[in-house]
């Protein structure tokens, strides 16, 4: 018999408790709102059985909490309410800081779509005593290293193989175009399952507020409990620095702007916090960092094509991510705000002709696709709530091949020329400016650093 639910109902938000079995490798988080019945997510990580004894155990235990807590996100999104209740087992305040900037960050773009304003409305219950910090595990030098089908992650698999690090390809879910990406690097690899509890389903068609979630968190935080049973120091992402940047909205009445960033999760601020948040309470040794967090998205597409290993594997488009995708057609819609930026940020580095085999048509050269480029140049629109890069880096890749014989004869590149270029400082408007290595803000090992940022630079 199914339950009703009513949002607006709806008066507290509970997260029960959670639970591993090291021998099959399953995670049970389990929540609830109210008296309503309890939502079981189930995350099952291979290589089972593992042995947790003593301090590995105390950090399984610590990891398994983090994850449980972060992925109630997905859950706690449905009604809002007020009232948040942990039961299961108790945090500090530092743990709840950071819970309520992943919740009211991570869920802006919900919130803003939906006409809700979270802010100072969301609260940890906490204990005032801060957890003692987590010691070294002795943890074996192995990255577990995110894919996700695109280009960033493929660059960081290529860096890190460059540099000799024993590194393990991991993705969370049964994405088949992943897998052959993961296939096509020739390195071991970590498919993780995720069992989204089935009622969620039932409550979103009964009216759920709905909307878009910070999957990084939770996909950071699985990987964090995977590297702790695993034994391994290094859970490696690739987000770049121009994922801290938000699309800036004005208000309904066209006054104050606002930034609300649909790729919080993938910027510095969360993974500063995490990753200082993990090594503080899970592992000192364990460390959460992002591979291409001191470079652009055009430094980014640079490093990419210097291999053609992928071209005929790899995608970034998420409206077609379900496709296995044997054709290259079928690999992009050409018409998302991933298609178009992707296809910009690759076209100053890459001969034309590889570039239109890959996407399977040019979409430079459609005038239809004029309004989605504005969008990415920020010209009379804002920056797509996608994963994209900055207005910037679109303005400086368009008025280079607004430069290349090749490029500027086609219909998007030549309005850019004629109409919008003209507009602007074209001291603002230099590649090379975008594609240096930033030295500081990110949390690379400094046995890892020197060397990584010579390949980059190369």
């Amino acid at each position: 018999m199914s339950v009703v639910f009513d949002r607006n109902a709806v008066r507290s938000f509970r997260f029960i408790d959670c639970d591993l079995d090291a021998a099959t490798g399953v995670a049970r988080l389990r929540y609830a709102f109210d008296d309503g019945p309890e939502l079981i997510e189930t995350v099952t990580v291979p290589g089972a059985p593992f042995v947790l004894d003593g301090a590995r155990a105390q950090a399984a235990t610590q990891a398994l909490r983090l994850l449980h807590l972060i992925a109630g996100v997905s859950y706690y999104k449905a009604a809002v309410p007020a009232d948040i209740r942990i039961e299961g087992y108790a945090i500090d305040a530092q743990t709840a800081a950071l819970l309520e900037d992943v919740y009211v960050h991570g869920l802006g773009e919900f919130a803003y779509r939906n006409g809700l304003d979270l802010h100072g409305k969301i609260r940890f219950p906490h204990d005032a005593v801060a957890t003692a910090g987590a010691p070294a595990l002795g943890l074996r030098t192995h990255a577990l290293v995110a894919i996700g089908g695109g280009k960033d992650s493929l660059v960081s698999i290529e860096a890190l193989r460059a540099l000799g690090i024993e590194q393990t390809v991991s993705w969370i879910g049964g994405s088949q175009l992943i897998r052959v990406c993961a296939e096509r690097t020739g390195l071991p690899t970590l498919n993780i399952g995720r069992q989204i509890a089935p009622e969620l389903f039932e409550y979103n068609r009964q009216g759920a507020w709905n909307g878009h979630i910070p999957v990084t968190a939770i996909n950071s935080a699985i990987l964090v409990l995977a590297a702790v049973l695993h034994g391994v120091d290094q859970v490696v992402f690739s987000n770049e620095r121009s994922a801290s940047y938000g699309s800036l909205i004005k208000d309904a009445s066209g006054g104050e702007t606002r930034e609300v960033n649909h790729q919080w999760s993938k910027g510095w601020a969360f993974e500063r916090a995490f990753g200082d948040h993990v090594q503080a309470r899970v592992a000192a040794d364990l460390h959460y960092y992002s591979l291409l967090r001191p470079l652009s998205e055009l430094a980014v597409a640079r490093q990419f094509a210097k291999t053609d290993r992928y071209d005929a594997h790899f995608s970034s488009c998420n409206r077609n991510f379900h496709l296995l995708g044997e054709r290259p057609v079928n690999r992009w819609c050409g018409i998302c705000p991933k298609c178009h930026f992707v296809f910009l940020a690759l076209a100053p580095f890459m001969p034309k002709p590889r570039l239109v085999s890959i996407f399977g048509r040019n979409l430079l050269d459609d005038a239809s696709q004029v309004p989605g480029y504005d969008a990415l140049l920020e010209y009379q629109d804002h920056k797509p709530f996608e994963c994209v890069g900055e207005g910037r880096e679109s303005r400086a890749a368009m008025a280079a091949l607004a430069k290349r014989p090749e490029w500027r004869e086609d219909a998007i590149v030549a309005r850019f020329a004629r109409e919008i270029a003209p507009q602007l400082d074209a001291g603002e408007l230099d590649v090379a400016g975008l594609l240096a290595v930033e030295h500081d803000a990110h949390r690379i090992p400094e046995v890892l650093w020197d060397r990584l940022r010579a390949h980059l630079a190369a």
